[in-house]
């Protein structure tokens, strides 16, 4: 049996003034989210953002074509009831963050990896007033109390909606400080986005391209640049 697909019954998404924020109606009537929760967002653009979406679904209502309104739905259902936990994780990258740990050979790799790699570290120390400091292998050495301290202090700062975006950031680049990169302007989205991936451009150019993993690749970048627009929203 098919699943249950719902069709559209609106004529026209608009996004809505409201006390606290903006509101997406259709047809005048409020969007919830999938847990019944108010959608109330916190700018214009995202409400005009979202409004687009649904006025762009046809007969069928397809969520993955709404990236914007899923990218909602999660900072209110899934990551405002547990703050401080989505917050805790991610503040947790910072004393394993990619840029940190090098490799020891082959110099190619290892002048690779400082090129990329040194400027956002030297970035994060003026910028977010935390200097995280590289190490040569894969064992793990504690990073700074202080540095880890100043940057979970601006992860907990951020608002659901902030955090719901910063997480893809931090975990599709796999780093911390990648992560504040994006969401604060320090380059553009596709110069942080091939800022992680010098390992896996390294193998690449060492053992050729595996196009099943060069998808998933594309897949990743394209969550990345969405994250770092939703972002933007907030």
């Amino acid at each position: 049996m098919s699943a249950w697909k719902q069709k559209r019954f609106w004529r026209q998404a608009a996004a809505v003034p409201e006390d606290s924020g903006f509101a997406v109606q259709l047809d005048g009537r409020a969007i919830r989210t999938p847990a019944k929760a108010a959608l109330v967002l916190p700018s214009r653009q995202m409400a005009d953002a979202i409004a687009a979406e649904w006025d762009a679904q046809e007969d069928v209502v397809n969520p993955l074509s709404m990236p914007v309104t899923r990218s909602a739905n999660a900072a209110i259902d899934k990551v405002a009831p547990q703050r401080a936990e989505v917050a805790g994780m991610l503040a947790a990258y910072g004393d394993s963050d990619l840029l940190c740990y090098r490799a020891d050979s082959p110099q190619g790799l290892v002048e690779r990896q400082r090129a990329a790699w040194d400027p956002p570290l030297d970035w994060a120390a003026v910028t977010l007033g935390a200097r995280l400091e590289p190490r040569v292998g894969v064992m793990h050495i504690p990073q700074s109390p202080a540095a880890l301290a100043a940057l979970s202090a601006r992860v907990n700062g951020m608002t659901p909606f902030q955090l719901a975006a910063f997480h893809d950031l931090v975990s599709l680049s796999g780093s911390l400080v990648l992560g504040f990169a994006a969401a604060l302007d320090w380059r553009d989205t596709d110069d942080i986005w091939n800022r992680s991936r010098v390992d896996e451009r390294w193998q690449q150019e060492k053992w050729g391209v595996d196009a099943d993993e060069a998808a998933l690749t594309e897949v990743r970048k394209a969550a990345f640049v969405h994250a770092k627009r939703f972002y933007e929203m907030c």
